[in-house]
């Protein structure tokens, strides 16, 4: 269910304009034919991952499309075709790799049991997991040295990832916490509370630092307890 970001649409406009434009590849010396739409789907997936690992490496300023193309012994005339320059390609490489790695809401829906704690744990799992993999880190790192110039950057970030799941967390709590409460705490204030309970390895990671010995399961057991406690109105005990 990702939605499309507007900063995107010149990079999406761009390549599938030139989807079906033949790409050079030097490792054989000579120009290939015009690639079927499989093998040009291919090539254009190895394009962005091996560009987004440039840009995290070097940064934006630091990354230049002729290490890009040398590197994948692809032409530049291919990068041209299809995304017009740096940026653009920066665009589509970094959308990309977030509408892969966010986690699906379909996927947290599916997770709900009948007792609101284990639903909550398993859904920080999930959320865990997916922010301390290496492409998570690798994520957050960019678009965090990234966004200061690129507010989109950080606007399409947020609204593929934490605004969704933030509205998913406020309907939970809403039916499964609050339903028989007659006055209601800020739900999206609860919601951001929880995502900032449960990530915090993953932004000391992203920082540079080391927290890969954190006991995930133990933290996050943790964070949903206190979290409960703290939400729940007074003198009453967690909803089965």
């Amino acid at each position: 269910m990702a939605r499309r970001g507007a900063f995107m649409s010149s990079a999406e406009t761009a390549a599938t304009r030139t989807a079906e434009a033949p790409s050079a590849m030097q490792g054989t010396g000579r120009r290939r034919g015009r690639p079927r739409r499989g093998q040009a789907d291919r090539l254009n997936d190895e394009l962005l991952m091996h560009a987004l690992d440039h840009f995290l490496e070097k940064g934006f300023e630091g990354t230049t499309l002729n290490a890009i193309t040398a590197s994948l012994g692809m032409s530049k005339q291919t990068v041209y075709a299809r995304y017009g320059d740096k940026l653009t390609l920066f665009r589509a490489s970094l959308k990309r790799a977030i509408d892969e790695w966010l986690v699906p809401l379909e996927q947290l829906e599916r997770l709900e049991s009948e007792s609101i704690e284990d639903t909550l744990l398993d859904i920080s799992r999930v959320i865990v997991t997916t922010l301390m993999s290496p492409a998570g880190l690798r994520l957050i790192r960019i678009t965090n040295a990234e966004s200061y110039r690129m507010p989109e950057i950080g606007e399409y970030t947020y609204r593929r990832g934490s605004q969704q799941i933030s509205r998913y967390l406020r309907d939970l709590f809403q039916r499964r916490i609050f339903v028989n409460v007659a006055v209601t705490p800020d739900l999206d204030d609860l919601a951001t509370a929880f995502l900032n309970l449960i990530s915090g390895p993953a932004r000391v990671n992203a920082w540079g630092l080391e927290s890969d010995r954190v006991d995930v399961e133990a933290f996050i057991r943790q964070r949903v307890k206190l979290f409960l406690h703290g939400a729940l109105p007074a003198q009453s005990a967690a909803p089965e």
